[in-house]
C-alpha cells in the first residue's frame, strides 16, 4: 500500500490505527511536496469526507508549511521553512509563498463554515504581502465576508502592502467586507451576527483612529457601513469618534459637526452621555443634544415610575414588567417624587375651588344691586317705558306715559306740597 492510499484510509476512517499515516502527515518532503498534497487532498474529498474535516486537514498543512498562518510567532521553532535559514534567496522565498497560497485557495472547499474566519484573515494577510493574483484575493474577501461574525479583532488588524495607501492598516479592505457582509441575504446572516460585526466595526475604529494618516472620509465610511439598527448602544462608536478628534486635532468645526451626526444621542449610556457633556473636542450642538435626550430619558423614566406604581394595584400586575429591576430606595425616591407631584396637585385643585367660589359671590352681589336699583324704578332701561304719572288735578288718579326723571321729580314735589299748603291755609 502506497503512502497516498494509507493516508486517505486513516482520514476516511479515523478510528483505524495507522501509525505510518501520521509519520507520513508530519514528513518534512511530504509537506514540502505540493503536488503530493494536492493530490493526497483530491483524493480524500472523493472519499466523501466531510468539509469541516477537509478544512481542518488544509489549516494544519497550511501551519506547518508556513507558520505565519498559524497564528504564533514567525519565530517558532518547529518553522520548517525560515527567511534566516533557507539558502534560497528572498525573491525565491517570495514566489513560493506566493504560489503556495495561490494553491491553496484553490483546493479550498466551497462550503461555508468549512475552514475557520480567522485562518482566512490570516491567508489573506500573506496573500496581500505576497501580491497573489486579484482573482484569489477577492476569493478570499468573499469567504471571509460570510463569515465576518466569527472575526477576532487582532486578526481583522491587516496592515496596508500598497504603497499608494497612507495608512498603517488596510481601512478599505475592512469596508469592503463590512459592506459584503451586510449585502448579504437575510437568511444568510442572522440579527446576533450583525450586532458582533457592529461591535467588531467600532473595536477596529477605535484602533484606526489613532492613525495620523486616516482620512475622515474613510473613517465616515467604515462608521456608515454598518446600519444604525444592529447597534443596541454607541458607546463604541463614540469612543472612537473622541479617539479619532483626539488624534486628530486640526480638524474642522464643519468635519467634527458630521462625525457627531454619526452618534445616536439616545443610544448613550448614562456614562457615555455625562463623559459627552463635558467633552470639549465636541461642538456644542452635540453637546445640547446629549443633554437634551438625557433630560428626555429622566421624563420618561419620571412618567413610567407613575405607570407602574399604578399597575401594581391592578389584578395583572406583571403584564408591563420593567426591563430591569429598580432596587429599595430608588422604588422610594420614586414613589417620594410621585406624593410631592400629588399633593402639589391637590392644592392648585383648592386654589381653583376658592376662587370659583369667590367668583360666584362677586355675581351674586351684582345681581342684588341689579334688582335693588330695579325696585326704585331708575333703571336706565326704564327711561323709554311707562311709569306711574300722578294727575295735576290731585284726585289721586295716576295715569301711565312717558316721562323723564326730571319731569317725574316736579310731580312728585308738587303733589307732596299742595295737601300741606292748603292744610296750613284752612
Amino acid at each position: 500500500m502506497s503512502k497516498n492510499q494509507d493516508l486517505q484510509e486513516s482520514v476516511t476512517f479515523p478510528g483505524k490505527p495507522s501509525p505510518f499515516a501520521s509519520e507520513c502527515w508530519f514528513d518534512d518532503a511530504c509537506i514540502l511536496d505540493m503536488d503530493y498534497f494536492v493530490k493526497t487532498l483530491a483524493g480524500i474529498k472523493a472519499k466523501g469526507v466531510r468539509p469541516d474535516l477537509i478544512g481542518s486537514i488544509i489549516t494544519h498543512y497550511a501551519s506547518k508549511w508556513l507558520p505565519d498562518l498559524s497564528g504564533e510567532a514567525l519565530s517558532d521553532q518547529r518553522s520548517l521553512i525560515s527567511l534566516q535559514s533557507s539558502p534560497e534567496s528572498v525573491t525565491a522565498l517570495w514566489m513560493r509563498k506566493r504560489f503556495f497560497v495561490e494553491t491553496l485557495v484553490g483546493v479550498l472547499p466551497p462550503e461555508k463554515d468549512s475552514i475557520p474566519c480567522n485562518f482566512l484573515l490570516r491567508l489573506l494577510r500573506t496573500a496581500n504581502m505576497v501580491a497573489v493574483e486579484p482573482s484569489y484575493r477577492a476569493e478570499l474577501e468573499k469567504r471571509i465576508s460570510w463569515q465576518l461574525d466569527q472575526a477576532l479583532l487582532k486578526e481583522l488588524m491587516i496592515p496596508s502592502f500598497s504603497h499608494t495607501c497612507g495608512t498603517l492598516l488596510d481601512v478599505e479592505l475592512v469596508i469592503r467586507l463590512v459592506k459584503r457582509f451586510v449585502n448579504l441575504d437575510e437568511t444568510a446572516k442572522s440579527g446576533a451576527a450583525m450586532v458582533k460585526v457592529a461591535k467588531l466595526v467600532d473595536c477596529y475604529l477605535a484602533e484606526a483612529a489613532m492613525d495620523a494618516y486616516l482620512s475622515l472620509k474613510e473613517f465616515a465610511a467604515l462608521a456608515g457601513a454598518v446600519p444604525s439598527h444592529a447597534r443596541a448602544t454607541d458607546d463604541g462608536l463614540y469612543r472612537a469618534i473622541d479617539t479619532y478628534l483626539k488624534a486628530h486635532p486640526g480638524v474642522s468645526k464643519q468635519d467634527r459637526k458630521s462625525l457627531c451626526r454619526l452618534i445616536d444621542s439616545r443610544k448613550l449610556s448614562p456614562e457615555a452621555s455625562l463623559h459627552a457633556a463635558q467633552n470639549e473636542r465636541l461642538p456644542v450642538r452635540a453637546v445640547i443634544q446629549v443633554l437634551f435626550s438625557e433630560q428626555n430619558k429622566l421624563h420618561r423614566h419620571i412618567d413610567w415610575s407613575g405607570s407602574f406604581s399604578a399597575s401594581t394595584r391592578s389584578p395583572n400586575p406583571f403584564l408591563d414588567a420593567p426591563a430591569r429591576s429598580f432596587s429599595k430606595r430608588e422604588m422610594n425616591v420614586m414613589q417620594m417624587e410621585i406624593r410631592k407631584l400629588k399633593e402639589e396637585v391637590l392644592r392648585l385643585q383648592s386654589q381653583c375651588s376658592s376662587m370659583q367660589v369667590q367668583a360666584e359671590r362677586k355675581e351674586k352681589k351684582k345681581a342684588g344691586i341689579f334688582k335693588w336699583t330695579r325696585n326704585l324704578g331708575i333703571m336706565p332701561s326704564l327711561r323709554s317705558a311707562g311709569v306711574v304719572k300722578i294727575n295735576e288735578g290731585g284726585n289721586g288718579d295716576v295715569e301711565y306715559g312717558k316721562q323723564t326723571p326730571m319731569d317725574m321729580k316736579t310731580r312728585l314735589v308738587r303733589a307732596r306740597a299742595t295737601p300741606k299748603w292748603r292744610n296750613s291755609l284752612s
